[in-house]
């Protein structure tokens, strides 16, 4: 029987021959989810990491580049364009936001998405960057080539939703910081460095 198996989302699906202009995206959450899903990196299942607490939405679709890795490239890449030293890389697959004006109502698929930029992002000291893409043949978002295109209450609505998503309202403590917004060059920068940093991490 062909295809009797799932082919592991993370490990088994092909990032694409045209990357990283053009990428393979697994879609783990949609705008409208009340639970925050995410992959089992053991099954390649998705799984509840938690409900969604508070008010934050998604603000688009929501999910990894498949046989990436945010590991020490992608760190000392942070560290290097914030002058910070020792930055490591958040040991998961390179996020991405795909942006698209389908409703799409569930995750748990594949979407190719053209990258236009992204958000270096810090989460307690480690390098957790946001690859900002265009879903490939959306009417409205297509011809989007550089994140600096997007309207900026699009680019406004992504950040807080980082920048906010894990705070617990009433506490002072800031988990994220945003340190920089970059465009479409440097964002294939920060997916060729993952993908370096999956072969270091899983090749044989």
């Amino acid at each position: 029987m062909a295809n009797s198996f799932k082919a592991h989302p993370w490990h088994g699906v092909f990032i694409g021959a045209n990357a990283p202009k053009i990428l393979t995206t697994f879609i783990e959450i949609v705008p409208s989810d009340t639970v925050k899903y995410e992959i089992d990196k053991d099954s390649g299942y998705l799984k509840i990491d938690r409900p969604q607490k508070f008010s934050n939405i998604v603000p688009a679709l929501y999910g990894f580049v498949p046989q990436t890795y945010c590991g020490d490239k992608v760190g000392e890449f942070a560290a290097e364009k914030t002058g910070r030293a020792h930055i490591a890389g958040d040991g998961d697959p390179l996020d991405v936001l795909v942006l698209t004006e389908k409703n799409i109502v569930h995750g748990n698929i594949l979407i190719q998405a053209k990258p236009i930029g992204g958000f270096r992002m810090i989460d307690k000291g480690e390098a957790d960057d946001k690859i900002i893409a265009v879903m490939v043949q959306d009417e409205i978002y297509q011809n989007y080539n550089d994140i600096s295109e997007l309207p900026e209450a699009i680019v406004k609505r992504l950040k807080h939703y980082f920048l906010t998503y894990k705070n617990i309202p009433g506490e002072a403590t800031v988990l994220c910081e945003i340190t920089h917004t970059y465009g479409r060059e440097e964002a294939y920068e920060v997916i060729n460095r993952s993908q370096i940093d999956y072969q270091d991490k899983f090749s044989l």
